[in-house]
């Protein structure tokens, strides 16, 4: 088990208590600090309507409502935007920014979930302290009702995690703040702060409910840890895990979180939280949806497909491993019919950060330079590119961060690919459900675009 002291300095554990959180007086908390802040951004959303609400930022081709819409210019999200040709940035910071500023838990080097849930809410890096404090609220707050323990621990063993993971969420909507108020009747300059509290105890409890999860698929003989006020949120989910010990998968744990915990909105768990929330349906509920869309083969899957490839390679082409073995498997990939997992992006252009930083991770490690899978993924990186170039049908023939995610994790022993996609439920939950606050602070209206028969559009089009 991690140790009990590692997290907090006893000027912080000295403000823990068993009836909740009290903050050192000394620093701003999450909520004063969106307090400061939402204002400058209702301004800024009422200037926009004001003054440009008729500009044009792009256009519809037939192309977009046949495809997907992708690409389409069509959805407000304040956390994130992705850039196809330099990646992702949060509040303007790229990922190498991020590692730099955003506050490590104390002994590590790898920043928080908690550190880049107060960049995606507030647009502010937090303190060190400020980081703590949350990671001491959260784990306050962490611990199941019994009666979502109950419901997890009757389903069976084979139902998808992915599923239980969903059901568990939209059952701890019995508890919802928000819905609780929303029924009383509250005013709408309030809903923020109400689903503020219900995204908080989501998070908080996400290590719990996901943990519980695979200890009952997976290794029912073993004992559960309760959460550890002395953890950040990563910590104890690598606690619960039955991981706690291995400091490099904790590691690894944190900057695998805070490098999937947003993408912009326009993918589809994102975009699902974002939708259900917009009639306002309680956090728990948005949620539970987005996972459901996060469990989809085309796009929270991806990682255990990667693994299974490469493992599927490795077996092929044993111990011999060169650049012509790599080629020649990977013509063989796509002369199959299949596409190569774990490479192409639905927006990026070009490599994608994310697995520029995990790479980067790995080379700082000596046992995972010395894995035979991350020496395949590395050097599967350097050949697939042009390889797909050469195929011509991938208008992005570089790695995504599904080409080493998964690979890593199996390194380190958690091993069960169907296991992978409920760790990406748990990051996710960072980004969607900062939106969902944002969305109501803005008040952002219900979502409801115009579609189309392809008759009605064939006569469109002549028209």
């Amino acid at each position: 088990m991690i140790g009990r002291s590692s997290f907090f300095p006893k000027s912080v554990a000295r403000n823990i208590s068993t009836n909740g959180f009290r903050r050192l007086a000394s620093t701003k908390s999450l909520k004063e600090t969106l307090q400061e802040v939402i204002p400058a951004k209702q301004e800024q959303l009422k200037k926009l309507k004001a003054e440009h609400s008729q500009a044009v930022v792009g256009e519809v081709k037939v192309e977009n409502i046949l495809g997907g819409m992708r690409g389409l210019k069509a959805m407000l999200w304040e956390a994130s935007v992705l850039d196809p040709n330099e990646g992702i940035r949060f509040h303007g910071l790229t990922i190498p920014d991020c590692q730099k500023v955003l506050p490590p838990a104390p002994g590590g080097k790898e920043m928080t979930a908690e550190s880049m849930l107060w960049l995606l809410l507030t647009g502010k890096v937090p303190t060190p302290e400020q980081s703590r404090q949350l990671s001491a609220e959260l784990a306050v707050k962490g611990e199941l009702p019994h009666f979502v323990t109950q419901l997890v621990d009757s389903l069976p063993k084979t139902l998808h995690p992915m599923t239980q993971l969903g059901m568990g969420v939209a059952a701890l909507n019995h508890d919802s703040e928000f819905q609780a108020a929303y029924e009383r009747g509250i005013k709408k300059p309030e809903y923020w702060t109400y689903t503020l509290e219900d995204c908080l105890n989501l998070i908080a409890k996400l290590p719990a409910l996901a943990a519980r999860i695979y200890r009952n698929v997976y290794h029912p003989e073993r004992s559960l840890e309760s959460v550890d006020k002395n953890l950040d949120l990563v910590g104890n989910y690598s606690n619960m895990l039955g991981f706690g010990q291995n400091e490099h998968l904790t590691e690894y744990l944190r900057l695998y979180i805070a490098l999937h915990g947003d993408h912009e909105g326009g993918n589809a768990s994102a975009h699902t939280a974002h939708l259900v929330g917009s009639t306002l349906s309680d956090p728990y509920i948005s949620y539970s949806a987005a996972l459901f869309a996060l469990a989809g083969p085309l796009h929270g899957l991806a990682n255990q497909e990667v693994l299974r490839w490469q493992m599927a390679m490795q077996k092929e082409i044993g111990d011999n491993i060169t650049h012509g073995n790599i080629k020649d498997y990977l013509w063989k990939t796509l002369k199959s019919g299949q596409v190569v997992p774990g490479y192409g992006h639905g927006v990026l252009r070009n490599p994608d950060p994310r697995f520029i930083a995990l790479q980067e991770f790995c080379k700082t490690r000596p046992e995972l330079q010395a894995s035979p899978i991350i020496q395949l993924v590395q050097q599967t990186a350097e050949i697939a590119p042009d390889v797909l170039k050469e195929h011509g049908k991938t208008k992005n023939p570089y790695p995504n961060v599904d080409a080493t995610s998964g690979c890593v994790l199996y390194h380190y022993g958690l091993t069960e690919f169907k296991y992978y996609t409920v760790i990406f439920g748990v990051s996710r939950a960072l980004g969607a459900l900062t939106q969902l606050v944002w969305a109501r602070a803005l008040g952002l209206p219900l979502e409801r675009p115009k579609s189309y028969s392809m008759d009605a559009l064939q006569k469109l089009i002549k028209n």
